[in-house]
């Protein structure tokens, strides 16, 4: 019997040992801000919501689309609109059962269709890309990527359309299988690729997140929050992108994307490195090509603008985790304040009694393309 304890003590320090290396870890990041050109004030509520909102997306008539964050495990509504002071389910909450099972990502195109991505809990089940007319309300395309593209432990979280509506471009932040990539799909053949899989580019580093008053690690440390390619931003000509636990901010043309007969090695060449950033989440971009990035430590947005210098735009303690970012009209910037720090690995009592959650907006001083 002592002899089984022993072995099974053995096999426990070998297993969290390997845990820690593979999850856990990870050094504290340089704190990048500085005076915010904006004050804090410009800052204004659109809705408060008893449950974590996950993702934005405003449309050129400026409906205000959501999702509930799926790690904080909801269990009626995932998508809603705000309409009229009330959020209310879009599709119906009959629909949502049949069409829903984790979904996060929600963009809208210059065609008027609503896209959603729904990870399928971590790639355990099948991921799902659906989009909506807006006109209708019908669901105009619906689509599992198999596993090859969404394989076990992947994390399909963000995602943006290209302006001529041909070109979805997805986020697989990887967290569990640690093999982030960008995923293409040609929305005509409804054909996917994942390229630049486990990239330098997209792949996390080793920095731990602390938002607030907590360090984003769990179970003694052996797991820390620690992503790969999170925040996209689709121009005309650029994909910008950035891991969550990333250093830097980078841009590949989406000709190179497309290109299906260009290698893999020679794409990843093309890849520039833009700028240095701070741990993020959202990515945005206005019609001037600035880039907007969130700053998941402090609460904070940046912009970045032709001479890459990175500068604190706004900074705001009402923002409790600054999560995806939504150009609506009038200049409005939306931003998505998942709370991520009372929600990943929380006790439901405890997401609860942090409640309510918000989505806030603010004008940067440029247009931006609503919905992206």
């Amino acid at each position: 019997m002592n002899n089984i304890m022993l072995f099974l003590l053995i096999l426990t320090v070998i297993l969290a040992a390997i845990a820690r290396i593979r999850y856990g870890g990870g050094k504290p990041y340089a704190n990048l801000t500085a005076a915010a050109l904006l004050s804090s004030d410009m800052l204004e509520v659109v809705l408060d919501y008893p449950e974590p909102i996950g993702n934005v997306a405003v449309s050129d008539a400026g409906r205000l689309f959501f999702t509930v964050h799926p790690e904080s495990r909801p269990k009626g509504n995932k998508l809603l609109e705000y309409v009229n002071g009330a959020a209310v389910p879009y599709p119906t909450i009959q629909q949502q059962i049949e069409l829903f099972d984790t979904v996060l990502g929600v963009a809208i195109d210059q065609h008027d269709r609503l896209w959603t991505i729904d990870h399928g809990n971590h790639g355990m089940r099948r991921a799902r890309l659906l989009a909506f007319d807006l006109n209708t309300g019908e669901v105009i395309h619906d689509h599992r990527l198999p596993p090859d593209i969404a394989p076990i432990g992947s994390f399909l979280q963000d995602l943006q359309v290209s302006a001529d509506g041909r070109t979805l471009v997805i986020a697989d932040a990887s967290f569990w299988r640690k093999s982030p990539a960008i995923i293409v799909y040609d929305i005509e053949s409804a054909t996917a690729r994942r390229v630049l899989e486990s990239h330098p580019t997209v792949s996390a580093e080793d920095y731990v997140i602390s938002s607030g008053d907590r360090e984003m690690s769990f179970f003694g440390g052996l797991v820390s929050l620690r992503g790969g390619i999170d925040g996209i931003a689709l121009g005309p000509e650029w994909l910008y992108f950035a891991a969550l636990s990333g250093s830097e901010l980078y841009r590949v043309r989406l000709r190179d994307l497309r290109d299906e007969n260009l290698p893999e090695s020679q794409l990843a060449k093309r890849v520039e490195s833009y700028s240095v950033k701070p741990l993020s989440d959202g990515l945005s971009i206005d019609i001037e090509g600035n880039v907007y990035v969130t700053d998941v430590e402090h609460r904070a947005i940046f912009i970045v603008g032709a001479d890459r210098d990175p500068q604190t735009l706004l900074q705001s303690s009402d923002i409790r985790w600054p999560d995806a970012l939504s150009f609506g009209p009038g200049g409005w910037l939306y931003v998505a304040d998942s709370a991520l720090s009372d929600v990943v690995l929380q006790p439901q009592d405890h997401i609860r009694s942090q409640s309510p959650y918000k989505i806030f907006r603010f004008q940067p001083g440029t247009e931006g393309i609503p919905g992206q």
